[in-house]
């Protein structure tokens, strides 16, 4: 009885939604980064910093560097560099959530910037392989955007934990800044909105704000300003 319950189950529900996500997630890879990405930063506010809250975070986490691996795997640059940055991402995340070791959530970070960079590198080619525009490849020009803001947010973090108080607020100044604050200041920085009231002030964190500032705006101008050029001159594919 109970297996019949089971395979039921699997042929009536999870086939059908294995199939269906599958079959859109290959449509529309960069839609479903997306979302993800944008899922993780509207729950950020929601979780706070008690034990269930950790682990939601760091689930969270670790499907966002999930999709970048399928992200990777569906782009030009695919290669076993692209896998093993993420493969080591989510080991030494795991691990340094596990023994709560600080010097390995500074390497773990380090690695997940390197991957969602390297995933950055893979939708701009991606982006720019062919001369027309593919409804994915609209996707993909904010999701790119919301890798390079993940990807210099953790970069601040290791640069927070190796440099104290690099990140200085007009709240609680002394205090380490929460990966929240970490991530609306590279948002303000890659945008070039400016509007933050989070300042870095050591060498290292000015150093890292000045190569964001420069990513955003050679992001926004090559890649945005072809993209729109080529939107503006092509029909776009389905």
């Amino acid at each position: 009885m109970e297996q019949d319950i089971v395979r039921n189950f699997r042929k009536s529900i999870l086939k059908p939604f294995r199939y269906y996500f599958l079959t859109y997630f290959k449509r529309v890879p960069s839609a479903w980064l997306l979302l993800t990405q944008l899922s993780i930063l509207i729950s950020l506010p929601l979780l706070n910093d008690s034990f269930d809250g950790q682990v939601v975070s760091w689930v969270l986490g670790m499907v966002a560097l999930m999709m970048v691996a399928l992200v990777i795997r569906n782009s030009p640059i695919f290669t076993k560099t692209g896998m093993g940055l993420v493969f080591i991402s989510l080991s030494l995340s795991a691990w340094a959530f596990i023994s709560g070791r600080s010097e390995l959530f500074a390497l773990a970070h380090i690695f997940e910037a390197a991957a969602y960079f390297y995933a950055a590198a893979g939708m701009v080619m991606y982006m720019f392989k062919d001369h027309e525009v593919s409804r994915d490849e609209l996707f993909a020009v904010a999701a790119v955007f919301t890798l390079l803001v993940w990807g210099f947010a953790f970069l601040f973090s290791v640069c927070q934990q190796w440099y104290p108080q690099s990140f200085i607020a007009f709240q609680n100044a002394d205090s380490p800044r929460s990966w929240l604050e970490l991530l609306f200041l590279s948002f303000a920085i890659l945008s070039g909105v400016g509007m933050t009231d989070i300042l870095p002030i050591s060498p290292p964190a000015r150093v890292l704000a000045a190569i964001e500032m420069f990513a955003g705006v050679m992001y926004l101008t090559m890649v945005v300003t072809r993209l729109l050029g080529m939107v503006a001159s092509h029909k776009v594919k389905r």
